[in-house]
């Protein structure tokens, strides 16, 4: 008897544990008709308003900002493909590593705290970046992404998002 074409057990589980933490890190991603509308963006009206701007947008819209940032970073590889095939190698080892995974990271004997799962892939990719020859272009298309970010931070107006200390952060008001 042959088992071609199925999945074992272990491996369905596994899958269905890394879609719920895929569903549950983008069920803090805003719609992004909320964060394009039009009828929310004006100048601030100094500078310490464009910062506390800058701050309540970054922390509503978290999510949304990370994904813009990748999508630039990953448009600006689509020129260097071996950068960009080291970038979805990487991504890859972050979902394993790093998101998807429910219990602690054991290697050699010795649990690995998440801070230093985050730090030694931070590290890593930024080192594997750079090896691959597209640091001007890795490091343009952070600073892009991240004016990106602050520029639109800035100019959205924060007045209709307030803070719900009961579930635990910033809900839209219907006002």
């Amino acid at each position: 008897m042959t088992n071609y074409g199925t999945i074992p057990a272990a491996r369905l589980e596994y899958i269905s544990r890394a879609k719920e933490r895929i569903k549950s890190g983008l069920a803090t991603r805003r719609p992004w008709r909320e964060m394009f509308d039009f009828r929310s963006l004006n100048l601030p009206s100094s500078f310490s308003d464009a910062v506390e701007r800058v701050k309540t947008n970054a922390a509503y819209f978290t999510m949304n900002y990370v994904i813009l940032i990748l999508l630039i970073l990953f448009l600006s590889l689509l020129w260097h493909p071996v950068s960009l095939i080291v970038f979805i190698v990487m991504m890859a080892a972050w979902l394993v590593l790093y998101f998807l995974r429910h219990e602690p990271l054991v290697i050699f004997g010795r649990t690995i705290t998440d801070r230093v799962t985050l730090i030694v892939l931070s590290v890593v990719t930024v080192v594997v970046l750079l090896l691959t020859g597209a640091v001007a272009n890795v490091l343009l298309a952070l600073v892009v992404g991240v004016a990106v970010v602050v520029i639109h931070a800035a100019v959205m107006k924060t007045d209709d998002l307030v803070f719900d200390e009961a579930a635990g952060g910033l809900l839209r008001s219907s006002a």
